[in-house]
């Protein structure tokens, strides 16, 4: 994996980097209009992370006022996991990656054009929520850790839009097809 920071995104798709189309590809099938779709990733973000918080207050029992410094600790190492959380994307590519940053419209991704199993596609996806939010959460869930509860909640609901990807790539993907980004949207193909 060879990692290229591109800086801020201009909001054009077409300057993103991308290979050729392959033969046979089938595009996913993906909601067309981007802030449509930023819209229910973010109710299906604080939806995650309203479920997620029941849990938690619950284990945490009356003692949630008394860790306030701690939850709040775990908010904003939440946000501070953003960077990571794309690297931990990055290092799943096995050729090149590059990293966007639009801070303003709240973007921060990283796109490669090669193509890839639908099992690595999934792994790519998912790795950084599970290092970043699952494990967390378990672990706050084990030992009663508001810092790692309010770190899991939070960084598990930020990741809806990496669900959805897996969710489309599960749902639509037959199996041994292959995967790739072209611009934002994935393609599928039958090698």
């Amino acid at each position: 994996m060879k990692l290229h920071y591109m800086g801020k995104y201009d909001l054009n798709p077409d300057n993103l980097p991308h290979g050729e189309h392959k033969e046979g590809c089938v595009k996913f099938k993906e909601a067309e209009d981007s802030k449509k779709l930023a819209f229910w990733a973010n109710i299906a973000a604080f939806a995650i992370m309203l479920v997620l918080a029941v849990p938690t207050c619950l284990r945490l029992e009356d003692r949630i006022f008394d860790h306030f410094l701690a939850i709040y600790l775990g908010i904003i190492v939440s946000m501070l996991v953003l960077f990571p959380h794309e690297i931990l994307h990055a290092i799943c590519f096995k050729e090149d990656v590059y990293l966007y940053t639009n801070w303003r419209q709240g973007m921060l991704f990283v796109i490669g054009p090669e193509d890839m199993s639908k099992g690595r596609f999934v792994f790519m996806s998912m790795l950084p929520n599970l290092v970043f939010g699952f494990l967390p959460y378990i672990l706050g869930m084990i030992f009663a850790s508001p810092f790692l509860l309010a770190l899991g909640t939070l960084t598990v609901g930020m990741g809806a839009g990496d669900y959805y990807n897996v969710f489309n790539a599960l749902t639509q993907m037959p199996k041994g097809a292959r995967t790739y980004l072209y611009k934002f949207n994935s393609y599928w193909y039958m090698p």
